[in-house]
């Protein structure tokens, strides 16, 4: 659609790919489950409302920065949607929109688990998906269950793999050393904060987002918690800085599929997102040293 309105294909790529590190904190974040299970049970609907506030922050900065960028090159503006085609949308849209609403609804209402949300959401989905909305036949079940299976195999068996990747590194004091090391450094807390995000981004560079997450919570989350970070706060400031890292290279996986998909050479497509790399890192750092944006909903809803 960009391509057709002659929309520079940097732009078009950068606008489209960094919009997706939204995903990581907008409930329902599957990594956020991810990241619960190896916390020990960090509050699941505590760190989906947790990251409503600055998923909606970093939604903010990267539209602002697509208008300047937009009216400084003068790209075409988007069709404008008229009135009276609002109440049409809202029905068409509204019950694909309500799975969300049963996951997060019934979490902090405590009607159900996350587990037991997640299985009701998905009969939902499969109820509207194949006999409302009609977008998928029924002949397509089985790759899609095969698919399934696949994803929730490799998940399962990284978890499997993390606790004893945890208990490991417990044996071994790797947190403590860990912390006294970042300490011994800086006794500033905000200064161990800073090397904390460097050293998740540095990672997220070459590395994907679900290994690290088993990986860098062991290890980091103690660290986070001796310099008075809340587990919520962090796990939010984890999934930004990963997510960061899904359309940074070398190893951006978001950004290799949106240079494939363009049609755009990596190099083109990082030199159009360095604008929103600036973007992305100033709300990172608002993120992390204002904890209150994070945990304000949380400690409102009781979480």
């Amino acid at each position: 659609m960009m391509k057709k309105q002659k929309y520079d294909k940097d732009y078009a790529v950068a606008v489209t790919i960094s919009s997706s590190v939204q995903g990581v904190l907008i409930p329902p974040s599957h990594n956020m489950i991810i990241y619960s299970t190896v916390a020990g049970g960090v509050s699941i609907g505590g760190l989906f409302i947790g990251g409503l506030v600055p998923g909606i922050l970093l939604g903010i900065a990267i539209m602002i920065l697509a208008y300047v960028i937009s009216v400084k090159k003068n790209y075409a503006r988007g069709e404008v949607i008229q009135r009276e085609e609002v109440p049409k949308i809202i029905r068409e849209g509204i019950l694909g929109l309500l799975t969300v609403v049963i996951i997060i609804g019934g979490i902090l209402s405590g009607i159900f688990t996350a587990t037991e949300s997640a299985a009701i959401a998905a009969v939902y989905a499969f109820v509207i998906t194949f006999f409302v909305y009609r977008d998928i036949k029924m002949s397509r079940m089985g790759v899609i269950l095969q698919k399934t299976f696949k994803t929730l195999a490799m998940v399962l068996f990284l978890i499997g793999a993390s606790s004893g990747f945890g208990w490991l590194l417990a044996l071994l004091e790797v947190p403590s050393i860990v912390s006294n090391g970042l300490i011994d450094f800086s006794p500033n807390a905000a200064i161990t904060l800073l090397m904390i995000i460097l050293i998740i981004l540095a990672l997220g560079m070459i590395m994907d987002m679900a290994p690290l997450i088993l990986i860098l919570t062991p290890i980091l989350l103690p660290v986070a918690t001796n310099i008075g970070m809340d587990p919520i706060h962090f796990g939010v400031v984890l999934m930004l800085s990963l997510g960061v890292g899904l359309v940074t290279p070398p190893v951006g996986s978001v950004l290799f599929v949106g240079s494939a998909i363009g049609k755009l050479s990596i190099e083109d497509a990082t030199k159009g997102m360095l604008p929103f790399y600036l973007v992305m890192i100033v709300a990172l750092l608002i993120v992390a040293y204002v904890p209150s944006i994070t945990l304000f909903l949380p400690n409102l809803l009781g979480q």
